[in-house]
């Protein structure tokens, strides 16, 4: 098989990317287990907002995911540790020794699938069930809330999505999988694009589902087009996925509908659109904040926020919004596949993939934040999304897992 043309990183001798799918998805649950373990020092109750209920007996539902965490923090240490004793830095033993991360990956697995009870059969069950419905777009009337947080978690990760496809077809491809320099044409120049566009099917599925919903209910046209705007939304990922496709492996020789200038251009408005209508939603209807509204300058609350808060600082408020804003234009520009053959960019990939997971940590507390606002401001009743006006309870008394 041809490799690609580049040259090793330290990064990859140390890290090839099955460790780094890996790293980005433990910290990705370490940070949730932070994002939980905040919401109960100010006392908001997330559980009933996730539909899940705990008895007396059981621990705080962030110790719980904080020891799922740890597990698997202990099992990633102990296996890059022997990684890094039997290949100590050279490249052909690295190329070698891909089984090990391979064991890694089957530990992970076969840990949430453990079927035996006990160590948390409940929640581990619940959530693989949560996440199969998830991948497939569906939404769950009761447990609306969860699974859109799921989703759209998902949409942080759509990167490392397709890293973990490059894996597994580099894998069974005879290349190894942990090559310094990954082979991202493994399983042709589409694979990449479809897993990274995944997520945001899945999302887009949802709004449609939401849209049909609405509009079974009879709620007024307005509140129903926002569940369309909303798939406008991530609909709006797929021409900058599209358009970073038909550039990749680009031949000038061969016919094709656009020059390569002008796919650039189009690649570019495409980033330019996906990220400002993203940061856009995010501040006005996922935080609900009055940035974008004409109640912005209200002398009821600070500039651009709203009346009802539950952080006390401002500045959180603030500094979220600059944060989205500078993190929504990198991470468009992430979802590019035509960018991961430059090899000199391996550590620069990695490091806006974990900058992706930092803003949708962010992300979490002030989407919460909002819902739980809502729910307290209506009785007790949580809204479905920020003003569409359905209410959680409209959809029946959840059955207990």
């Amino acid at each position: 098989m041809e490799e690609p043309i580049g040259s090793s990183e330290p990064l990859s001798l140390y890290l090839p990317l099955p460790y780094r799918v890996l790293l980005v998805t433990i910290l990705g649950i370490w940070l949730f287990g932070l994002n939980l373990h905040y919401f109960q020092i100010v006392r908001i109750d997330a559980s009933p907002m996730l539909r899940y209920t705990r008895s007396s007996s059981e621990p705080p539902l962030h110790k719980s995911v904080y020891e799922l965490a740890f597990l698997l923090a202990l099992l990633f240490g102990a296996n890059v540790t022997a990684f890094w004793v039997f290949t100590a830095g050279n490249e052909e033993a690295v190329k070698n020794l891909q089984m090990l991360p391979v064991l890694l990956f089957l530990a992970v697995v076969g840990m949430f699938l453990w079927p035996f009870g006990g160590w948390h059969h409940r929640g581990r069950w619940r959530f693989l069930r949560m996440l199969r419905r998830v991948l497939i777009g569906g939404l769950h009337p009761d447990l609306r809330f969860a699974d859109i947080l799921l989703a759209d978690a998902l949409t942080s990760y759509a990167k490392v999505l397709g890293d973990f496809a490059v894996c597994v077809c580099m894998f069974f491809s005879g290349y190894s999988s942990t090559n310094t320099i990954p082979n991202r044409s493994s399983g042709g120049k589409y694979l990449m694009p479809l897993a990274i566009s995944v997520p945001y099917l899945i999302r887009f599925r949802q709004c449609l589902i939401e849209y049909v919903r609405a509009r079974r209910k009879g709620f007024p046209s307005a509140e129903q087009r926002i569940h369309l705007y909303n798939s406008v939304k991530y609909a709006s990922a797929f021409p900058v996925i599209l358009c970073s496709a038909l550039q990749r492996g680009y031949n000038p020789d061969e016919p094709h509908m656009f020059s390569r200038s002008t796919l650039s251009r189009l690649w570019l408005l495409a980033v330019a659109v996906n990220s400002l209508f993203s940061f856009y939603w995010d501040v006005a209807r996922d935080w609900e904040l009055t940035l974008f509204s004409s109640r912005r300058s209200s002398g009821e609350y600070p500039y651009g926020l709203r009346p009802n808060r539950h952080f006390v600082n401002k500045e959180l408020y603030y500094g979220a919004i600059i944060i989205d804003f500078l993190l929504r234009g990198t991470w468009s520009v992430k979802l590019s596949p035509h960018l991961d053959h430059i090899n000199e960019m391996e550590g620069g990939i990695f490091l806006l993939e974990l900058l992706e997971i930092f803003r949708r940590w962010v992300w979490t507390f002030f989407r919460v934040e909002k819902e739980w606002v809502m729910t307290r401001g209506s009785g007790g009743l949580g809204l479905l999304e920020g003003g569409d006006g359905v209410l959680l309870t409209d959809f029946g008394k959840l059955d207990e897992d």
